[in-house]
């Protein structure tokens, strides 16, 4: 549908649910969805501790029986996947398009879930008659001022928390070239976030990005924006931090993270979770995966103004990861077939849940060994070779290898395994021709560090999520 007018629905409120007929028959169609009928699904678990466990929906995909029923009985909260973008709703001036919008918001509510607005303004994604509009500073206001009032008045009451901006920020920290930047200046954010207040006084309002996850250059300048406009009195209620991850590479530093912007009096929701590997994924590195679905989990339950967790997308098959990170995906609790995975498994038993699936725990508990020896060293280097082995019965493709490096020691280059260091966290992750680790079979990396006087080796290691020897 597409109207030229606000079309304001009406106030709603979260109803009991009510799974719609479609939702009912597949049940049958996707036993192997839930494992065990007996097991709660996510959502009763986080409703009991009072948390968010969303996910994002794209509407034509609700036709699919499986999906939608995943989608209804599995999370208490729904964010619309491009529908509410700019260029999606408002594709021209004045012509809203509100047809996917408003599909998902019933869903929603004959479902008893939340609603999570995402988003208003974005560098991208972006129409034409936006982005290359040539309009003057007072003009883009106005252009901004009528989206965002004309958006989010229609879905008042039935939407509570906007993702306001998203993405503002370069890596180092600098403002993104984007045409509010360039038109308004950094103030365009100040200005998205008093529109939408004015527009709906009863929403929580949020600024998202991504690689904010832990603390770095980009998540400090989203910390001092954050600081300026409360000190200023700008309604902020919030970040969202994406949370776009790698396997292996769950920052150390995210739960202090979430602390600090939790300390301004902000909540904090994990916005976009997925962690993708190279694919396909072997039963390890779905078992890594898994492990890092609980650290993000506990990282986010750690702190009292963590108000939850969405993850991006429903099923593998539906994952945005493999079409930007060609080899890459399987990101997502449930394959494309609609089979939960161990990831699953993880959300669930952090949800005070069980952990389902098959105990065994893979490599690890003396199923692989680790030798970390230093090789060379002067006054304030070192040279450090590592070999890794398989002890396990079955055979590892594609390996990380994921410690804790002793203070004061900085890895400054590496080789036969790309080993990346994030605070104290370090991963190596394998070579292409050694990615394999036959039973009994073993790989030998090296890197090169600096260290303040002395060279003490790390404490524990783990294979793809489990504890070496």
């Amino acid at each position: 549908m597409t109207t030229t007018t606000n079309g304001k629905r009406g106030r709603g409120r979260r109803t009991a649910r009510l799974l719609a007929p479609v939702f009912a028959a597949a049940l049958a169609l996707s036993a192997g969805a839930t494992a065990h009928a007996e097991d709660p699904p996510l959502r009763d678990l986080a409703d009991r501790q009072g948390s968010r466990m969303g996910v994002a929906v794209s509407a034509h995909l609700l036709d699919d029986p499986r999906y939608a029923e995943i989608a209804a009985t599995q999370y208490n909260s729904v964010t619309h996947e491009n529908e509410l973008k700019w260029e999606t709703v408002q594709p021209q001036r004045g012509q809203f398009n509100w047809s996917g919008a408003d599909r998902l918001v019933d869903f929603a509510r004959a479902n008893d879930q939340d609603v999570y607005g995402h988003t208003l303004v974005w560098h991208s994604q972006l129409p034409s008659w936006v982005a290359n509009g040539g309009f003057s500073a007072p003009q883009l206001e106005q252009v901004m001022d009528d989206h965002i009032s004309t958006v989010m008045g229609r879905y008042a009451g039935d939407i509570g928390h906007w993702d306001v901006v998203n993405e503002a920020f370069n890596e180092n920290g600098t403002y993104r070239d984007s045409v509010f930047h360039r038109t308004l200046g950094p103030d365009y954010i100040a200005t998205s976030l008093e529109m939408a207040h004015e527009a709906d006084p009863d929403a929580r309002l949020f600024i998202n990005d991504y690689n904010v996850e832990g603390i770095n250059a980009k998540s400090d300048a989203l910390y001092n924006l954050a600081s300026s406009l409360l000190d200023r009195g700008v309604p902020l209620h919030g970040v969202g931090l994406q949370s776009h991850l790698i396997v292996g590479q769950v920052p150390s530093s995210m739960q202090a993270n979430i602390q600090r912007f939790a300390d301004l009096g902000l909540e904090v929701i994990i916005t976009e979770l997925d962690i993708r590997t190279t694919t396909p994924a072997s039963e390890q590195q779905l078992r890594a995966q898994a492990a890092d679905y609980t650290r993000v989990f506990q990282a986010c339950q750690a702190v009292d103004g963590c108000g939850g967790v969405t993850v991006w997308g429903v099923d593998d098959g539906h994952s945005w990861i493999p079409d930007v990170f060609p080899g890459q995906g399987a990101a997502l609790p449930y394959t494309a077939n609609y089979q939960v995975k161990p990831a699953y498994w993880a959300m669930h038993e952090a949800l005070g849940g069980d952990p389902g699936g098959d105990p065994d725990p893979g490599p690890g508990d003396g199923s692989c060994t680790v030798t970390y020896t230093v090789s060379n060293q002067w006054n304030q280097g070192a040279v450090i070779d590592v070999t890794v082995r398989n002890d396990g019965a079955a055979a590892i493709e594609g390996w990380n290898l994921t410690w804790t490096q002793p203070a004061g020691q900085r890895i400054t280059s590496g080789w036969n395994a790309t080993v990346t260091q994030n605070g104290s966290a370090v991963t190596a992750a394998a070579a292409s021709w050694n990615r394999v680790l036959a039973p009994g079979g073993s790989a030998s990396f090296g890197f090169q560090l600096t260290h303040q006087g002395q060279v003490a080796s790390p404490d524990a290691f783990a294979l793809n999520g489990a504890d070496c020897d």
